[in-house]
Formats: structure tokens, sequence, C-alpha cells
């Protein structure tokens, strides 16, 4: 009976995580396209699997999704203001960022391609606010609320 009901939390857990991650996700290209504002980048989609699927992770972190993400990007423009587009640009932006988040204790694995997309498609600045920071901000509130609502139900 106790492997039955171990196994039915655990399914619990591995749908809810899905659902939450996936209901993130469209709540974001659903606020793009009422908004116009872009809030997606293919990163945010292993940033989900962080938060939902490992919330206990330092990785997952709010401090860390945002900070990580904003960290990355913000070296990642850098160098392609400095270096353009080629594969100095691309090297120097993922090892600078994975530097920087290690220096400001923001690690998100998931922001260390950031450069690579902000070089490839020739991001502007404004790349921070929209889809960076409301992005990010957007995950870890839904992250907030997932972790809340699993702490409820591990009360009952």
């Amino acid at each position: 009976m106790l492997a039955r009901a171990a196994l039915v939390t655990r399914l619990f857990a591995i749908l809810a995580a899905g659902a939450g991650a996936g209901l993130t996700i469209a709540a974001l290209v659903l606020l793009h396209g009422a908004t116009q504002v872009a809030l997606l980048v293919p990163s945010f989609g292993a940033s989900c699997a962080l938060v939902f699927g490992v919330p206990a992770s330092p990785f997952a972190r709010p401090s860390s999704v945002i900070g990580g993400h904003l960290v990355s990007s913000a070296v990642g423009l850098v160098a392609l203001a400095l270096l353009g587009h080629g594969v100095a640009a691309m090297a120097c932006g993922v090892g600078g960022a994975i530097a920087a988040m290690m220096a400001t204790r923001t690690m998100h694995p998931p922001a260390g391609g950031d450069p690579l997309i902000i070089i490839a498609t020739n991001a502007a600045p404004t790349f921070l606010l929209a889809p960076i920071l409301l992005g990010t901000a957007a995950i870890s509130l839904a992250g907030f609320i997932y972790r809340a609502a699993a702490e409820l139900r591990s009360q009952k």
C-alpha cells in the first residue's frame, strides 16, 4: 500500500511540474500575442524545467533565474557590441556569461545560452527588459505560486 501511495504522489508531482511549466509558457505566449511585447526566448523552456522540475535546486531560485538571465544577457550584449557576430563573440559571450554568473552567484545554466540568442538575432539593449526581465519575473512568480501550492498540498 505504501509503494502505491508513493507512486501516486510521484505521478502527481510529475504531472504538476509539467502542467506548471506548460501553463507558464502558454501564459508568456498569450501575453505576447495580446501585448506584442516579446516575452519568450528558447532558454526559458530550460528555465521552466528547473523551476518546476527541481524547485529546491539553487538554480531554480528567483535570484538565479532572473539574475542569471540578466547577467548573461548583459554579457551577450557587450560581446555583440564589441566583437560583432562571429565565433569570437559567441565564445566570449558564453564564457563571459558563465564567469559573470559565478562571480555574482546567480548561476542559472539555461541562461548560459542567452549570449548565443542575442548574437544570432542581433538583439537590441531593450532585450534586457523584454523578454529577459519580464519573462523571468513571470517564470519566477509562477514558480512561487507552484511551490506554495505544493506546500499546501503536502500539509494535507
